[in-house]
């Protein structure tokens, strides 16, 4: 009875020590999570913040040109962006896993090639800018909304050149947790971009222009402090100045830019698609502004969910790179219980302010009154969104975007759009219906991506890490050391 008792007391305290091992191993890799996450969730929410806040004086200025800023913003500009942003996602997981791998030389270069593959992209794509209004208008846009937008789109040009560098520089500096800098210039962009436009609208009365200058001026002066402390010899270790060794060996990089590029465009070009849709609809410009309305409160939570897909993408990246396979799953486990929560509850807030959230952005009853409509399913939309992205970034980490890019491709086109098309026309539901439409693509997504992850094979996830770095480390090294005294800067 004695050797019981003490047998049971041995498995109780060994129960104890595991569950508070458990508790510490959470605790720890929370930590790790939120230093990468915290800066990247400032520093997104204000840049983001700033687009909010244009839509927003813009909206007190003119309804047409609001529905103007509308498309340029969620068309254009998420067209281009995605481009962006998807091609630059291959810096992101690069850097992540050589800082892993301890081959801190190579971030700089990586840094280098994603600038001149994205230089030269978004070149390519200026005429989306040039021609916005002729676009429009064959798309059977309202002539008048068509107009204002075609004005608006050639204040973005400046913007999207600034996106280039401070989306690249972002993750080279997330990569080494040192990303509160950009946290601290994000917020002071914030800050700049409110007094500046109201500024310029407000007390200088310079319209759309004044809105549109100051957000050029508010992203720029992001952009030139994130060089001012790379250069500044903050980053010696991953920062040997501009080099050669960064003109060799693009195409590796091309490669997986690309299809970075499409998983990110295949996700933001669906809900560009959708507000086009919108545009169809029989009161186009109450429609475009109520449903970008909403995209951008979604938007708003999303640039938090960004930070802690930047940190799944980071701590995956750097336990690859390590070849730790226990502490990736662990990381993705601890991960998406964090933004469960965080989903639930902006859920909760979206439901309880449902009534309020339109006249954040507009003074019109009958915008406001289509926005509360919305507020069941943008609040399902909300919950839903704080998963895929976090799956996301997993994946990105990993670099397994070319499969997330079929995910992508399946769920949001062969199913949301047509769900979307066929509950807001043939069955008149109206913005309700190709809201419904992009809720259902969503849903498709999140549980393809769980099944994906969870069926990935992370040992040999690993080895595939370690080849690719092996493989482009012994290249640049290579180059680096022939190209030494060509250093630029």
């Amino acid at each position: 009875m004695e050797s019981n008792n003490i047998q049971e007391s041995l498995l109780s305290s060994k129960a104890e020590q595991e569950k508070g091992d458990l508790k510490g191993r959470i605790f720890e890799e929370s930590k790790k999570i939120w230093r990468v996450a915290t800066p990247s969730v400032i520093s997104r929410v204000s840049s983001f913040g700033t687009i909010v806040i244009t839509q927003s004086f813009i909206g007190h200025i003119s309804s047409v040109d609001l529905a103007g800023y509308a498309l340029v913003q969620s068309l254009s500009v998420r067209f281009v962006n995605g481009i962006l942003l998807g091609m630059s996602s291959a810096t992101e997981t690069l850097c992540g896993q050589a800082f892993g791998a301890k081959q801190h030389h190579m971030m700089g270069i990586y840094l280098q090639r994603s600038w001149l593959i994205d230089l030269i992209t978004l070149t390519l794509l200026l005429p989306v800018f040039i021609f916005t209004t002729q676009i429009f208008n064959l798309l059977g846009e309202e002539e008048e909304i068509a107009n204002s937008a075609g004005y608006i789109s050639l204040w973005f040009i400046p913007f999207v050149y600034g996106l280039i560098f401070s989306l690249t520089i972002q993750m080279y500096l997330q990569a080494q947790q040192k990303n509160m800098i950009i946290a601290w210039l994000s917020a002071m962009q914030f800050v700049i971009h409110v007094v500046l436009s109201w500024l310029f609208v407000n007390v200088l009365d310079y319209g759309v222009s004044g809105a549109m200058g100051a957000l050029c001026i508010s992203s720029w002066f992001l952009v030139l402090g994130e060089f001012a402390f790379i250069l500044g010899g903050w980053c010696s270790d991953t920062w040997k100045g501009f080099s050669v060794a960064a003109l060799k060996d693009l195409l590796p990089l091309v490669k997986l830019s690309v299809s970075s590029g499409v998983m990110i465009c295949l996700e933001l070009w669906y809900y560009a698609i959708l507000v086009l849709l919108a545009g169809y609809m029989k009161n186009a410009r109450v429609s475009i502004d109520a449903f970008s309305i909403c995209i951008n409160i979604t938007g708003w939570i999303f640039m938090i969910i960004l930070g802690i897909m930047g940190a799944a993408c980071v701590r995956v990246a750097n336990e690859l790179g390590r070849g730790d396979v226990k502490a990736v799953k662990f990381s993705i486990k601890v991960l998406m219980s964090t933004t469960a929560i965080i989903g639930v509850f902006f859920w909760i807030l979206c439901s309880v302010f449902s009534k309020k959230l339109g006249y954040l952005f507009t003074s019109e009853e009958e915008v406001a009154q289509t926005v509360s409509d919305l507020a069941l399913l943008l609040g399902i939309t909300v919950l839903l969104g704080s998963i895929y992205p976090v799956l996301s970034g997993v994946a990105v980490g990993a670099g397994l975007q070319s499969k997330v890019a079929i995910v992508n491709l399946i769920c949001y086109y062969a199913i949301g759009v047509p769900i979307g098309v066929v509950l807001g026309y043939v069955f008149n539901l109206q913005v309700q219906g190709i809201w419904l439409g992009l809720t259902s693509g969503v849903v498709t997504q999140t549980l393809a991506l769980c099944f994906m992850i969870w069926r990935t094979n992370w040992d040999g996830e690993v080895s595939k890490t370690s080849a690719r770095l092996q493989r482009w480390n012994m290249k640049s090294s290579d180059g680096n050391k022939q190209s030494s005294d060509n250093q630029l800067a």
